[in-house]
């Protein structure tokens, strides 16, 4: 019998939420509140904000009646102007097609002082201030989220041991409070750096080239004043060609992107069927193996990440912006930064989900560890002999012991007496060739030799340490007491962030 494919037994939600026509993949990869922000009633919105706190700052500068103002901004909160505006685009601007049916909305003594003394650039660049300013409160606090979950995180699993990995190799034992301390550390960072950079976001109003001059001498008061109403910062003068606060959004937005890029990339690696340590803890399922539990939400931030460095990339080179008004390079902005802030919407709210669900198998972290048979310490070993021996000279033995004790535990060698050095297969030798298929990798087994066992059969070795010495060299929660003090530091930094 065909099982049936109905959502609620798939595990899916039976009411899906609303999808976005334009983009059928919003619901997936995006987070809704972000998408609104940035989205085309978004935009509208944002324009018509700009025209109507345009209209009360001059009204407040006595430079449009009152009467004029009031009906304005009227107009702009009566929906009479719709998104068929950016359907013109024979000016490449949608601002031209919003002034005239802006204009039609008021009585005909008012439509001289509407978008009076502004170019089309300052609504266009005022209205992108204030879509990424109300995108990024949700990114921001998205963040803020996923940071109180690798808190959590790092908190709890203070003295959870785990292998380090580097390269991909097996390095040196380490904590999970400290990969999670790492992860918040990160988080923390890019917080701020996109607070910063939100807080910079300002109005833009200059006139035809920048210098106010429909506005005589109230212009920088009419400049300040047309800011605060709309909760940008004032810009101290007109930023036409000087783009440098879009390239600081634009860049914090993708350190952000990618700090969130390095959480989901190692936990997909981590929670990986060979490694097991770490799982999530919703969605993952697979349309043909039952069995399998997905890192959805990894997955989902990496594919938002992907995108972010080329859209970041267009945003810097519209710094190029020759005289007056630029051809293409503002125009350019709108709609890859709506792009860039879905991305890093999208990535922070899955973020947040997978942090926040993350689950952490401490038993398996120990079992891979206690497996390495102490060899994960061997550097430690080393550093004890070096005062006896030199520094190269015992890196150079414990390096020959640790590559010894890989192969026995390679080819499944049952001491470290069976165990031949390197260079082993001699000519004529055809029953031991170091190009034949071996043993497969895996962690020592009952029986197998382990580096201890190697150490304990050196001469070199026992020479200089006692069993004692070297049971304090190979014990892995020797890193505890420097691990516990970076953890202490990243939980210490955050909660000093957090405070009003």
């Amino acid at each position: 019998m065909r099982p049936s494919s109905s959502p609620s037994e798939w595990g899916e939600p039976s009411i899906a939420p609303p999808v976005d026509a334009s983009d059928p993949f919003a619901v997936v990869f995006g987070d809704p509140r972000v998408d609104q922000a940035c989205g085309t009633d978004g935009w509208l919105g944002a324009m018509l904000d700009a025209e109507r706190a345009l209209a009360e700052a001059l009204a407040e500068a006595e430079l449009v009646p009152v009467a004029a103002a009031k009906a304005i901004g009227e107009a702009c909160r009566s929906g009479g102007v719709t998104s068929a505006v950016f359907a013109h685009a024979s000016s490449a601007s949608p601002v031209v097609p919003l002034v005239n049916t802006l204009a039609e909305a008021v009585p005909l003594e008012v439509r001289g002082w509407v978008h009076y003394g502004a170019t089309s650039q300052d609504i266009m660049d005022t209205a992108m201030m204030l879509v990424a300013h109300r995108a990024t409160a949700v990114i921001v606090d998205n963040l803020a989220h996923a940071a109180e979950a690798a808190a959590s995180l790092t908190e709890r699993h203070r003295d959870t041991l785990l292998i380090g990995r580097t390269l991909g190799q097996h390095a040196a034992p380490t904590t999970f409070g400290a990969v999670a301390a790492g992860w918040l550390s990160g988080i923390d960072a890019a917080r701020d750096q996109l607070r910063s950079a939100r807080f910079e976001l300002a109005a833009q109003l200059g006139g035809p080239v920048g210098t106010l001059e429909p506005y005589g001498t109230q212009g920088l008061r009419v400049l300040a004043d047309f800011a605060h109403r709309l909760g940008l910062a004032d810009p101290g003068l007109p930023w036409h060609t000087e783009r440098t606060r879009v390239t600081r959004l634009a860049s914090a937005l993708a350190t952000g992107a990618g700090t969130l890029a390095k959480v989901a990339h190692d936990v997909s690696v981590l929670g990986s069927s060979d490694v097991g340590e770490l799982r999530e803890g919703s969605g993952g399922g697979s349309s043909a193996m039952p069995h399998k539990h997905n890192p959805a939400d990894s997955v989902l931030v990496l594919a938002n990440v992907r995108r972010t460095p080329g859209l970041a990339a267009t945003m810097f080179a519209a710094l190029e912006s020759e005289l007056q008004r630029p051809a293409g390079a503002w125009q350019s902005e709108w709609q890859t930064l709506s792009q860039l802030l879905r991305c890093c919407g999208g990535a922070s709210s899955r973020a947040s989900s997978l942090l926040s669900g993350l689950r952490v198998d401490t038993g398996r972290m120990r079992s891979h560890l206690d497996a390495t048979g102490g060899l994960l310490r061997a550097g430690a070993v080393a550093d004890q002999l070096a005062p006896a021996l030199g520094r190269r000279e015992a890196h150079e033995l414990i390096a020959d012991l640790a590559a010894r004790a890989e192969t026995a535990t390679f080819d499944g060698q049952s001491s470290a007496a069976d165990h031949k050095p390197p260079g082993w297969a001699q000519l004529g030798d055809q029953s031991e060739r170091p190009d034949q298929p071996s043993a497969p990798h895996g962690p020592p087994g009952a029986g197998q030799a382990t580096f201890r066992e190697f150490l304990d059969a050196d001469p070199t070795v026992t020479a200089h340490l006692t069993a004692a010495e070297l049971d304090a060299a190979c014990d892995p929660t020797a890193c505890l007491p420097a691990a516990r003090a970076l953890v202490d530091r990243a939980l210490a930094r955050h909660r000093a962030q957090e405070e009003p």
